[in-house]
């Protein structure tokens, strides 16, 4: 059975770190499902829109720059890249109630597989997810790639605190 997940009541935030800072805001889960059996996840798909990248923690011209900025191709290059995707490839239900969850994580066309904790009760599912940008395609500033940057580094780890709705 499938469960289609409400997007406009579903929240994803996201938080990037860089050496003198950090800066957050949220994006929009465009469609996704969960695969249900015997009430128990057992798959899943979701479709990010990257072009609703917002930033939360600056107003005006320094936030319609890093907006700018962050859809252009130096982070996740929208135009050509308007969604993301994650595929529940297993899950795994623990003795707390909680899932491990494994899924292949798609941005700017590179794929790589993700791991993390799903808690679900209540028509609701939450996660905390780290995702090293560096595996994307995602270089800018990132010291892995380029020497010398000093207080500019950003770092290649960004968070994303996820809470669907049904």
């Amino acid at each position: 059975m499938e469960k289609q997940v409400n997007s406009q009541a579903s929240n994803v935030a996201w938080k990037g770190k860089k050496v003198l800072g950090s800066h957050s805001g949220t994006i929009d889960l465009k469609d996704g499902k969960f695969q249900f059996e015997n009430d128990e996840i057992v798959g899943g798909k979701f479709v990010m829109d990257m072009t609703t990248i917002t930033v939360t923690d600056l107003k005006g011209d320094d936030k319609a720059g890093l907006e700018g900025h962050l859809n252009s191709d130096d982070f996740f290059g929208v135009d050509n890249h308007p969604t993301s995707t994650l595929v529940i490839t297993s899950v795994a239900k623990k003795d707390d109630g909680t899932y491990g969850v494994v899924g292949d994580l798609t941005i700017k066309d590179n794929t790589h597989p993700v791991t993390f904790d799903l808690d679900y009760s209540n028509n609701t599912a939450t996660t905390k997810l780290t995702i090293d940008r560096s595996k994307y395609n995602v270089k800018y500033n990132s010291g892995s790639f380029f020497s010398g940057l000093g207080d500019q580094t950003i770092y290649d780890n960004f968070d994303l605190n996820i809470e669907l709705k049904f």
